[in-house]
C-alpha cells in the first residue's frame, strides 16, 4: 500500500486510462461500487470516468488524501487476467 500522497499520486498516474473498480465509503454503513476509467490526475484530485450504463452521472472526483485514510479503495483491471490493488 502506498504510505504518502506523492506515492499514491505517482500510482495513479501510471495507470491513467486504465480501467477500475471503485469501492467508496457512503456513509452510514453504505458501501458504493462503482466501475469506469481513470480519467485524469490533478495535483489534489483524481478524476474517473464512469460506466453511463450503471450510473446516472458521468464523472466522480476523489482526492488522495481519501485513499490514504482508506475511504476509497481503487482495484486496477490489468486486461482480462487479472487486477492490481490499490489501497
Amino acid at each position: 500500500m502506498p504510505k504518502t500522497l506523492s506515492d499514491i499520486k505517482k500510482a495513479l498516474d501510471s495507470n491513467l486510462g486504465k480501467r477500475l473498480m471503485l469501492k467508496a465509503n457512503g456513509g452510514r454503513r453504505k458501501t458504493i461500487e462503482r466501475s469506469g476509467v481513470l480519467a485524469e490526475t490533478y495535483p489534489s484530485v483524481f478524476v474517473i470516468e464512469l460506466d453511463q450504463d450503471e450510473n446516472a452521472f458521468e464523472r466522480v472526483s476523489y482526492s488522495y488524501a481519501d485513499v490514504l485514510t482508506e475511504t476509497v479503495e481503487i482495484t486496477f483491471f490489468e486486461d482480462t487476467t487479472g487486477s492490481i490493488a490499490l489501497s
